[in-house]
């Protein structure tokens, strides 16, 4: 039996901010983990793609407000710098 991925683990190095802040990321951040999964099949952020990371932003997101869509896309910041990788996204407002 798999240990289930610890996304707090995983961010603890890059999570900066208040308490409330840093909450605020891991909540979101097991949301697109889930959301990722459920589509691909993909449990650890280490198997993304940015075209996968962009697919939850453009259409996971599509009812939301612009305050959500900003505050998941720091989120999204987060994971790319825990993940070193290079992506750029079109902030989605």
């Amino acid at each position: 039996m798999r240990k289930p991925f610890d996304m707090e683990l995983f961010l603890a190095g890059v999570l900066t901010g208040s308490h409330v802040t840093r909450k605020r990321h891991l909540r979101q951040a097991r949301i697109i983990q889930k959301e990722i999964a459920e589509r691909w099949q993909l449990e650890t952020p280490w198997a993304w793609q940015r075209k996968h990371v962009e697919w939850f932003l453009v259409h996971r997101l599509t009812q939301h407000s612009k305050a959500t869509k900003y505050y998941y896309f720091l989120t999204v910041r987060v994971l790319i710098r825990r993940l070193e990788k290079s992506w750029k996204f079109k902030q989605i407002l």
